[in-house]
């Protein structure tokens, strides 16, 4: 008999809509029934494409036992974390204080006001029927403590908190995160920490950014130590197990240090970040040496394969970009990507089969269960055809397997960054059909997820979610928007991301230079969230910052301008002390250290160079410069445009800063010489 999750928009609470537990969605009919009934409230938080969330749905879920001492004990909420952000948030922040750690599942026990007391992650069977029992004695001869212990927690998490802020981050202060990520860098594998590794894909934008601040483009190909760090973080990756090396795509993160087996969801955040990363990467031009203009290439084709992945296994009939790919098929995870040499063989033959097991590191002992491995690529083929054939028919076959279950629910954010990323790559790599699904997709998020100026979080077959829109997804569409008005010219998308930004200021603002999480007409929890620090996407602090700066350099607007440096206040603070969680307001602090640059291109649609100066301006300009692009006859209310015309009628481009702008110039070299004044 289906619960009351029947008639959700989240395929994460639908995949619990025939669970035997008498789940409730989040709301106020859920409070008041516990209230009703005097029984506390079990919180229960994940995400569709959760491993662990699968492990314990499966165990505890859908085990009729558990279930009815569930129903008889507690009234049971399921939250999806990626649709409710806030919601995840402020118990999340609960639980990290109660327990020292976090993750999902979330599972959190509260009074019927919401006010938790008890709480921890994914818990096995017998442990958890041990867990509901024992908190529904504790409730019958100590709710005076457990109500305290609520109360506790509540006035701790809502106190005032207070972060220290200074200027925005000067030369010094970004000079300062390069050295405090050197100390924390794995010189033999890349990247950051020990295991679990994430991909540290805002990392990768700033440190490509500050080499080419401390290393100009037109210089000699030196490496510097942020030069080192991204690009031998990102070859690794690249070569590693996270990344698909059949399909394109990364894993969310590897559970080894070395990244060779991935915990296998693939969400589309993750990617987008990392698209626009590896695209910025590969900008640079050989250098004449092998190795190094091996591993460009191999950039250069995960950023094209990763974009690829995204149009063919993520994009919706609406246009827009589902959210994951689970980490599970059949019931396993991991079954859809692992091989044996025999299944190589047998899909290859014998002598490609083989070729194919030592090129992707496939040995009878495997390296993850029952034999099998995760395919690798420790070094470029020795037959680049033979390559393509045998990868073809790897993925062709692979395609007959089971696949992960997809998350179709499109989130606002993740779209503005998917946006940016294949807006952006697209006019650099030349590939036009890559803007034209930006420009799909925004347009769909502008349709279905803004409703009276406001935006709704999520949608699902073109119908908008239950969720409101948070910090993050104003500041990321923005950003999206802003990236496709630079390649495509058209200026309704600025217009958009103003209006989205000035709801930023108006309503997500800490009267201190800061924003909150939550707009402030948002549903009141026991905290409102405000976290400044990166996660696995920017912070909404941070992305609004970017967005924020951008828009500045577009329009003049010193408002905007000026909460784009107030945002970035706590960044020295955060670049000494933890860089790592600071990346995207580190790589902001770049462009605000570049004016930021602005340039302008203008001419006809149809003229080849005006394509041929916006690529120049992609790959030679220094990271964060903010590119628009017109017809030279009408500025569309685009500040920067505005008296900005082809000379002589020619595609010309205006370099200029604080909207001073350097001689125009008419020609591709000009542009490259300007650029590098």
């Amino acid at each position: 008999m289906p619960n009351r999750l029947s008639d959700a928009t989240s395929p994460y609470l639908l995949q619990h809509a025939d669970n035997p537990v008498d789940w409730w969605p989040w709301g106020e009919e859920a409070f008041a029934e516990a209230r009703r009934r005097d029984v506390p409230l079990l919180i229960s938080v994940g995400y569709s494409a959760c491993h662990w969330c699968h492990v314990m749905a499966h165990e505890s879920f859908e085990d009729q036992a558990t279930a009815d001492l569930m129903n008889t004990l507690f009234v049971n909420v399921k939250v999806d974390r990626e649709e409710r952000p806030d919601v995840d948030a402020v118990y999340m922040e609960a639980t990290q204080a109660m327990t020292g750690q976090g993750g999902w599942p979330m599972t959190v026990f509260a009074t019927p006001a919401g006010a938790p007391f008890y709480c921890g992650t994914y818990f096995p069977r017998e442990h958890f029927q041990r867990l509901l029992q024992g908190i529904t004695s504790a409730w019958r001869d100590k709710r005076s403590d457990l109500v305290e212990q609520g109360r506790r927690v509540v006035d701790a998490l809502s106190a005032p908190r207070r972060l220290a802020s200074s200027p925005p981050p000067t030369a010094t202060d970004l000079d300062l995160a390069v050295q405090a990520l050197i100390r924390d860098y794995d010189t033999t594998f890349g990247g950051y920490g020990d295991e679990p590794k994430f991909p540290p894909s805002m990392l990768l934008s700033f440190l490509t950014a500050q080499h080419e601040r401390t290393f100009p483009f037109q210089s000699a190909d030196e490496p510097t130590p942020a030069a080192l760090m991204a690009g031998g973080t990102a070859v690794a990756m690249a070569r590693g197990g996270i990344y698909d090396q059949l399909g394109g795509g990364f894993a969310r993160y590897s559970v080894d240090r070395g990244w060779v087996v991935p915990h296998f969801e693939k969400m589309l955040y993750d990617n987008a970040l990392l698209l626009r990363a590896y695209t910025r990467l590969s900008r640079r031009p050989a250098a004449g040496d092998a190795a190094a203009d091996s591993d460009r290439a191999l950039l250069l084709r995960a950023a094209q394969e990763t974009a690829d992945w995204m149009l063919r296994d993520l994009r919706t009939p609406e246009g827009g970009f589902a959210s994951a790919l689970d980490a599970d098929s059949e019931g396993e995870e991991g079954t859809y990507y692992v091989w044996t040499p025999a299944q190589l063989r047998e899909v290859l033959g014998e002598e490609d089969g083989a070729w194919a097991a030592a090129l992707f590191d496939v040995t009878e002992e495997g390296t993850f269960e029952r034999g099998s491995s995760v395919l690798r690529l420790p070094s470029d083929p020795d037959d680049p055809e033979r390559y393509d054939r045998v990868r073809s028919a790897l993925l062709s076959a692979r395609a007959d397997r089971v696949p992960p279950a997809r998350d179709d629910k499109v989130v606002a954010s993740w779209n503005g960054l998917a946006i940016a990323g294949l807006a952006e790559a697209g006019a650099l790599l030349g590939r036009p059909g890559w803007i034209t699904a930006a420009r799909e997709a925004a347009d769909l998020i502008l349709d279905v997820h803004l409703r009276y100026g406001r935006l709704v979080r999520t949608s699902r077959d073109g119908a908008p979610g239950p969720g409101t829109g948070v910090l993050e997804d104003y500041a990321n569409l923005a950003e999206g928007l802003l990236a496709l008005h630079g390649v495509t010219g058209e200026a309704r998308y600025v217009r958009e991301a103003g209006a989205l930004l000035d709801t930023v200021l108006d309503h997500f603002g800490d009267g201190e230079g800061g924003f909150f999480d939550t707009a402030d007409d948002a549903e009141k929890l026991f905290s409102r969230p405000q976290d400044p620090t990166d996660n696995a996407t920017p912070s909404g602090r941070f992305a609004a910052a970017s967005a924020l700066l951008t828009y500045a350099a577009l329009t003049g607007s010193e408002r905007h301008r000026e909460a784009a440096e107030g945002a970035l206040s706590v960044v020295p603070l955060l670049a000494e002390k933890a860089p790592r969680f600071a990346g995207w307001g580190l790589a902001t602090g770049e462009a605000l250290l570049t004016g930021p640059r602005a340039v302008a291109v203008v001419g006809d649609p149809g003229d080849p160079t005006v394509e041929e100066m916006v690529r120049t301006v992609l790959s030679r300009a220094p990271l964060g410069t903010v590119l628009s692009r017109g017809e030279g006859r009408d500025s569309g209310g685009v500040p920067l445009l505005e008296h900005r015309v082809p000379i002589e009628g020619k595609a010309t481009a205006y370099v200029c800063e604080g909207f001073t702008c350097k001689l125009p110039v008419t020609t591709v070299e000009e542009l490259i010489d300007r650029i590098a004044e």
